[in-house]
């Protein structure tokens, strides 16, 4: 029973592009902001650009039209590098939400194929299965036992059912597919559906910020108010001193733009937006940015069976029927007896399976049956499945009134409806375990007859003959012992949640050497469980199986409330809630439903588990860096803020040894260095060995907030001392100047290298893989050495050259300034060891 038996051909390609030109593409346009403007405007709101802004005018009044000039470059350089930043993330989020887009499958020249749903036109005939987001409007033209929920249309959460003679035959754009398979004619596509003339987007995701981007914004929060109390205090010093407002309020603006800590914000969306990019690489795609914070604090990932452990093949391996009293395989000769079995489960099947067990019945049907009988049946009676457990039954009828009335179903459902003795019932039994024990995922097959159309309420209301088990194996994936050992290396435990029976996956987890084979939970022990036990058995047990969504979701929840960052992968409907709930939800990519996609936060593209490592690894990484960055940033400001603020307030001989241009000198040079080297930075060697980062924790703690402080001092200590050396050395304010400058450069350096690892040698990290980082070095140092050694430069920046002793002198008080952290670390390595 296959397309052509519904005289289905659909569009050929050149009606396709017809269609599209005439309607255009499937895609809700609402009017678009201009992302440029966007982000212009942002730019114009930023505290560094309004500074800029203002001692650029400042200096232009005051006659100081080339450092007004520098600044006006300064701002369209800073402008330029947010810009590009902005560009490159947005671009790399664009990308994401193209591949995470919704796919469906559609009849096209005869054939069933899959496209992105904005390629769908109107006149495609559009087949949609359970978990499926209907793409489009359509009318129905086949169906089996079909069920949509329209509460995004409706409100009303509960499902409709409807067929090709149903009164309401449409399907719409956004609902979603309950229970069954249709098939439909497109007749609306994008702005003309239902849900686009009320102008509802089922595309528009709600964005909340993370807790780690909520920490980063409170943060730097906190310093533009630090920056403004002291710009008030140093422009009231300097205005004391001086009595020049203007020139007073430009040495406070310099201050100011030493404190505000502006490439943190830049650094986080950064480092997300291209961590996410580069998981999309990898085949993880990304729905949210703050999905990429959580990855590295996962602590338990949850995992099914079917499809994620296994290949989700589930080819039909061995049968059995009471009549042999025989377990035989498929691939031997099949007894009559043995062929009727197949031949009826292939009945109780969909007439167009999109399940791989059916799929592999129809195969199995062609290959033993010397004429195909299913063009010549119709389906005239359904039972979805259903019931605990569950069955389901379908009722054919050809011309001549003749009737198949067949089922299939877990074997205790069917052994329930039939008519057999306790020692048959006892038997079947011994032979479902012994199967499911082998790994085999089991089913019970049934055939009954009915007279007249007054058909029961309940399939369970038929009488069945019993006519055997199907047994189909679903082989595990090469890969997956591999991948579960690298789960417990990283300090992740791993838990499977199935609706599959005990026996089979506790003989598939021995098969993989899954910790914790011995012991499976099933879903009604765990519902019976009071909070506190449920919480002990999730935390103690690894195997649950024979659940329901319920149970599912009640052992994602206990897990989280043990403190546990949970992951849960799932690709069916019912995976929907604990996907939703989980903290990571990962749906798989291939074999996914939609609404497994749409529940979850994270896509697997091609359903290979081990890219959750990777995904892992990734977000270790990305938080180890952007925390390396943020150090950086923080130790590096320090210096800059107290050699503006100290010399001022203690009344040095030189009390503004830098101005603005200085500052924003600074800013430029230092800046590319914490958003695009430490973004680059490899993952550290044993970072997947360690425990899993809490979530809880802070980002800035006490401990590491104190490390970038303290790093921060001993560079200020050091600039500080160059400044006395030169005054003691009887040095003008040009000399003064430079020296300070040089030490300050040269701390920058060596801090980039000593905070590449917070434990390892800048020797070992030396090693690491990092191409820009003697790029960005290199940058840097010949810019220093044009600013020392070029007199327009040298002279633009009131600097002045300096002799070999006095570079000395600043190199190495600079690099002891920074590189005093390698004993510490030296030190942590030794407790490490102990």
């Amino acid at each position: 029973m296959v397309i052509e038996n519904f005289n289905i051909q659909g569009l050929t390609d050149s009606e396709v592009l017809a269609s599209r030109k005439k309607f255009g593409s499937n895609i809700l346009e609402s009017k678009k902001k201009n992302h440029f403007i966007e982000a212009l405007k942002g730019l114009v709101k930023e505290p560094m650009v309004i500074l800029l802004l203002v001692a650029a005018t400042l200096y232009f009044f005051t006659g100081n039209t080339g450092d007004g000039i520098f600044l006006a470059v300064a701002i369209l350089l800073v402008a330029a590098i947010s810009l590009y930043q902005d560009a490159k993330t947005h671009n790399a989020l664009e990308k994401l939400k193209e591949l995470s887009q919704p796919h469906c499958k559609v009849i096209r020249n005869g054939e069933i194929v899959e496209i992105k749903s904005q390629n769908v036109v109107v006149g495609d005939f559009l087949m949609v299965d359970e978990g499926s987001t209907i793409v489009a409007d359509g009318r129905i033209v086949h169906s089996n036992d079909f069920s949509v929920n329209e509460a995004i249309l409706t409100g009303e959460s509960f499902s409709v059912e409807k067929d090709s003679f149903s009164k309401d035959s449409q399907i719409f754009m956004g609902t979603q597919v309950a229970g069954g398979l249709a098939i439909a004619e497109i007749c609306a596509i994008g702005n003309q559906t239902k849900v686009g003339k009320i102008g509802k987007s089922i595309e528009d995701i709600t964005s909340e910020k993370s807790t780690l981007e909520l920490q980063i914004n409170n943060f730097v929060k906190k310093m533009v108010i630090v920056g403004a109390i002291v710009f008030l205090l140093v422009w009231g010093i300097n205005y004391y001193n001086s009595q020049d407002i203007l020139d007073s309020l430009l040495k406070a603006l310099t201050l100011a733009m030493s404190i505000l800590p502006e490439e943190i914000p830049v650094a986080f969306t950064t480092f997300m937006a291209i961590g996410a990019w580069r998981l999309m690489n990898l085949g993880v795609i990304v729905k949210q940015m703050k999905t990429v914070e959580a990855l590295g604090s996962a602590t338990v990932i949850c995992v099914d069976k079917t499809g994620t452990i296994t290949e989700n093949r589930m080819r039909l391996d061995k049968v059995y029927t009471l009549e042999t009293d025989q377990t035989n395989s498929v691939a031997e000769t099949l007894t009559p007896s043995e062929k009727e079995l197949i031949i009826t489960a292939m009945w109780a099947s969909e007439p167009i399976p999109f399940d791989t067990m059916e799929q592999s019945l129809h195969s199995f049907y062609e290959r033993i049956v010397e004429n195909d009988e299913r063009p010549n049946f119709k389906m005239v009676h359904e039972y979805p499945l259903g019931g605990k457990p569950p069955m389901m039954t379908h009722i054919f009828e050809n011309t001549e009134g003749y009737r198949i009335i067949a089922a299939k179903g877990a074997p205790e459902a069917l052994i329930a409806v039939s008519n057999l003795s306790e020692n048959e019932k006892e038997t079947l039994k011994k032979k479902t375990t012994d199967l499911a024990a082998h790994g085999y995922r089991v089913l019970g097959v049934g055939i009954s007859k009915f007279d007249g159309t007054n058909w029961p309420k309940k399939q369970q209301d038929f009488s069945f003959e019993f006519k055997g088990l199907v047994a189909f194996y679903d082989p595990p994936k090469e890969n997956i012992s591999k991948v579960f050992n690298d789960f417990y290396n990283a300090g992740i435990a791993v838990k499977i949640i199935t609706g599959d029976i005990a026996e089979t996956t506790a003989a598939i987890a021995k098969k993989v050497s899954f910790k914790g084979s011995e012991k499976v939970v099933s879903g009604d022990e765990l519902v019976a469980l009071n909070p506190s036990e449920l919480q002990k058995i999730t935390s103690e047990k690894n195997i649950f199986a024979r659940m329901f969504p319920e149970a599912k979701l009640k052992i994602i929840k206990a897990l989280k409330a043990q403190g546990h960052i949970v992951a849960m992968t799932g690709d069916g409907v019912n995976d929907g809630p604990a996907l939703k709930a989980a903290n990571i939800g990962v749906a798989m990519g291939t074999k996914g439903t939609e609404i497994a996609k749409q529940s979850a936060s994270l896509i697997l593209a091609d359903d290979d588990l081990s890219k959750m490592v990777d995904a892992v690894a990734m977000g270790r990484k990305i938080y180890s860096n952007l925390k390396k960055a943020i150090q950086y940033i923080i130790s590096i400001h320090i210096p800059i803020i107290l050699t503006v603020f100290i010399p001022l307030v203690l009344g040095w001989v030189y009390p503004n040894i830098f101005t603005p241009v200085h500052v924003i000198l600074l800013e430029l040079i230092m800046g590319p260095t914490c958003s695009i080297v430490y973004e680059n930075e490899p993952l550290e060697k044993d970072s997947m060995l360690q425990k899993p980062r809490p979530f809880s924790s802070t980002f800035f703690n006490w401990s590491e907030l104190f490390t970038s402080i303290i790093q921060g001092l001993a560079i200020t200590v050091g600039v500080l001392t160059v400044y006395q050396i030169a005054i003691q050395s009887n040095a003008n304010e040009a000399v003064t100047r430079t020296m300070v400058f040089t030490t300050l450069i040269t701390a920058n350096i060596a801090l980039t290298f000593v905070n590449r690892s917070f434990i390892y040698s800048i020797f070992t990290t030396f090693q690491y893989k990092n191409n820009l980082v003697p790029i960005i070095i290199g940058i840097t140092i010949a810019i220093t050495l044009s600013l020392l050694f070029v007199p327009p430069f040298t002279k633009f920046f009131e600097f002045e050259r300096l002799d070999i002793n006095l570079i000395g002198i600043s190199v190495g008080v600079g690099l002891m300034s920074a590189l005093w952290y390698e004993i510490v670390k030296w030190w942590k390595r030794q407790q490490i060891s102990k």
